[in-house]
C-alpha cells in the first residue's frame, strides 16, 4: 500500500452490500494505483451473546428497532487512531457536496458508520461519532448505501486514482416535517452516559410530548428551513 494511500473503514452489517462496489471500476482501479486501501467491519463481530445481538426495542416504545452502542462503539475502537475521523450515515448530518467530499479526500483515515433498521442509539451519534453527514433528503434501507455513494465521491478526488486527462472536476426524519429526536436502547447506563429518565417513565403522553420537543429543538437548530415559518 503506497504511503499517500487513503483508509477507510467501514462498520456496517451488511458488507456483502459494499464488496461489489469496492472491487468494481473505479474504487479497484484506487487500491490497485495505492491511493485508497479498504476494511469492512461487521459489528456482530463485537458481541457475546449467542444470537449476536446488535439491535433492541426502543426506550420508550415505538415501532422497529434500534442498534445497540457497544458492538458499534468496539467495531470503532478496534480500527481508530488518532487521524482517525469517524462519521455517521444519518439524516441529521450535514450534507454531502462536492466541497465536502473534497476535504474527506484529504483525511488519511475514515471510519463510517451506517446506521440500519430505526436508527443507531444516541449515545454513538454524541460520543463515538466526530460528525454526521446525510447523502439526501429520504430515507433509506440501510446506511451502507449512503457509505458506498460517500466513498464513491471521496475517493474519485484522491491523487492518481483518475487516468491522465480524466482529472476531476470542481417517527421518521422528514416525515412530519422535521428531523427525528432522540433515540436510546439498551443499556440505560453506558459508559456513565444515561437515557432520559422520562423515557423510562412509562407516561406515553410524557413521552410523546418530549419527543415532539426534542425533534422540534434538534430540526430548529439543525435544519431550521424544514420548519415552516
Amino acid at each position: 500500500m503506497a504511503a499517500s494511500a487513503q483508509r477507510i473503514d467501514v462498520v456496517t452489517l451488511f458488507p456483502d452490500m459494499l464488496r461489489a462496489v469496492l472491487d468494481e471500476s473505479m474504487m479497484r482501479l484506487a487500491q490497485s494505483r495505492g491511493a485508497a486501501a479498504f476494511g469492512l467491519i461487521n459489528p456482530r463481530d463485537f458481541t457475546t451473546d449467542r444470537h449476536r445481538s446488535v439491535d433492541a426495542r426502543p426506550f420508550g416504545g415505538g415501532p422497529g428497532m434500534v442498534m445497540m452502542p457497544d458492538p458499534l462503539f468496539q467495531a470503532v475502537e478496534s480500527v481508530r487512531a488518532p487521524e482517525s475521523r469517524v462519521i455517521l450515515l444519518g439524516p441529521r448530518g450535514r450534507t454531502l457536496t462536492h466541497a465536502v467530499a473534497r476535504d474527506l479526500a484529504g483525511q488519511p483515515h475514515l471510519i463510517l458508520i451506517c446506521g440500519h433498521y430505526e436508527g443507531v442509539d444516541e449515545r454513538v451519534r454524541e460520543h463515538l461519532a466526530d460528525e454526521e453527514i446525510s447523502i439526501g433528503d429520504y430515507v433509506l434501507t440501510s446506511g451502507t448505501l449512503a457509505a458506498a455513494v460517500l466513498i464513491d465521491a471521496v475517493v474519485r478526488l484522491r491523487p492518481g486514482v483518475l487516468g491522465a486527462g480524466e482529472g476531476a472536476t470542481e417517527s421518521e426524519s422528514f416525515a412530519q416535517g422535521m428531523l427525528e429526536c432522540p433515540q436510546y436502547t439498551r443499556p440505560a447506563d453506558y459508559r456513565g452516559w444515561t437515557v432520559p429518565e422520562v423515557l423510562r417513565s412509562g407516561h406515553h403522553a410524557e413521552i410523546e410530548a418530549w419527543r415532539h420537543e426534542q425533534a422540534l429543538r434538534v430540526t430548529r437548530r439543525l435544519r431550521p428551513d424544514l420548519l415552516d415559518p
